[in-house]
């Protein structure tokens, strides 16, 4: 016995994109809790960035970190606004003549910003909640990508999130 199928195909235009992810939990402090800044621990910020020791001098809504590698030293700032907005902090990034590039960092809309007069640094900013996350970072001396390093913290931030 023979079985036919018949079938039908249709090719739409355009490009398949995944959905938005839930935006992050209103209710969530991504401030200084349980010794740890942006739900990381220390060991976690050494480990993504491959330092060999951290110092977190500061903690609070804004945690300040410098980091030793075998390449040299990074500086490190990590700042939650609980009422901050995307919108607000591209603009003072703007005023500030920094270079804004639009990223999507976990399926949530982001931007970095990179200042002409400080190539070695440069911070990723997201929405979180009712606020705002962003981690800045500074090579001393420069040669690695201070963008891709932002980037990895806080996607590990959003990440921990979940």
């Amino acid at each position: 016995m023979t079985v036919a199928v018949a079938a039908c195909s249709q090719t739409v235009p355009g490009t398949a994109e995944r959905p938005p992810a839930d935006p992050p939990d209103e209710q969530r402090s991504y401030g200084y809790v349980d010794d740890r800044c942006g739900l990381l621990d220390d060991d976690a910020v050494r480990d993504l960035l491959g330092a060999n020791n951290v110092v977190r001098p500061f903690s609070g809504a804004v945690c300040q970190y410098v980091l030793a590698t075998d390449r040299g030293l990074i500086d490190v700032v990590f700042s939650w606004f609980d009422r901050g907005t995307l919108a607000r902090e591209r603009a003072v990034a703007a005023e500030r003549g920094s270079r804004i590039t639009d990223v999507e960092l976990t399926r949530q809309p982001a931007f970095l910003a990179r200042r002409p007069d400080n190539p070695d640094a440069c911070s990723a900013t997201v929405d979180a909640g009712s606020g705002v996350l962003t981690w800045w970072v500074q090579h001393r001396p420069g040669g690695d990508d201070a963008c891709r390093d932002a980037e990895k913290l806080l996607i590990a931030t959003l990440s921990a999130d979940s």
